[in-house]
């Protein structure tokens, strides 16, 4: 009696688990580390009423015509300078170098920064942050624009995968603090890929 117990016990228990945890979703890796972090109490943006009825971010369907080849030029003689955010803090950053690469016809050149604040920390050493405006801003995407997470390539061709282009943490709370996209990131035309805006 006291086995069958027991094995009702755990059942009842694993049974209950398995009601509150739901897969994280995503058809890509990307989707399910972003999904999987949004979910975690411990390192979410969301605020706790929207972290509550999170199930997933909205993305556009993975298109490898958004992964593109880019030469990288590196920048000489630029002085750290500090950027303008959603708040009045304003971070140290260093213009790297620069991205050029075709996309839907049409060639484009992006500026590529590295954070000084993050040069000290482990696992951010090669660390560059490509931040862009295009034209879904404002309409399928939030409209602040979007960033994608580099590192710096070993030689002058580096991949630029835009399925990987997330939010700024103050598109989900207003509270955080924000690097401001600088105007000469836009990329003039559609890029229907990566996470789209947010629908509170």
């Amino acid at each position: 009696m006291k086995t069958l117990y027991s094995f009702l016990l755990g059942f009842i228990f694993l049974w209950g688990c398995a009601q509150d945890k739901q897969p994280i979703q995503g058809e890509t890796e990307f989707q399910r580390n972003l999904n999987a972090e949004f979910k975690d109490a411990s390192k979410s943006p969301l605020k706790q009423k929207d972290r509550r009825e999170f199930t997933g971010l909205d993305f556009f369907k993975f298109d490898s015509l958004y992964v593109v080849e880019a030469t990288f030029t590196k920048s000489v003689d630029e002085k750290p300078f500090k950027m303008k955010t959603t708040t009045d803090r304003l971070p140290t950053y260093l213009k790297y170098g620069e991205i050029s690469f075709d996309l839907k016809g049409e060639s484009y050149t992006l500026s590529v920064y590295q954070d000084q604040d993050l040069l000290n920390e482990a696992g951010f050493e090669d660390y560059l942050f490509l931040p862009f405006l295009d034209d879904t801003n404002g309409d399928e995407t939030y409209g602040g624009g979007r960033y994608i997470d580099l590192s710096i390539p070993d030689g002058e061709i580096m991949t630029i995968d835009f399925n990987t282009a997330y939010n700024p943490y103050c598109a989900y709370d207003e509270k955080y603090s924000c690097p401001i996209v600088p105007r000469e990131n836009y990329v003039d035309v559609e890029v229907r890929a990566g996470v789209m805006a947010f629908l509170k």
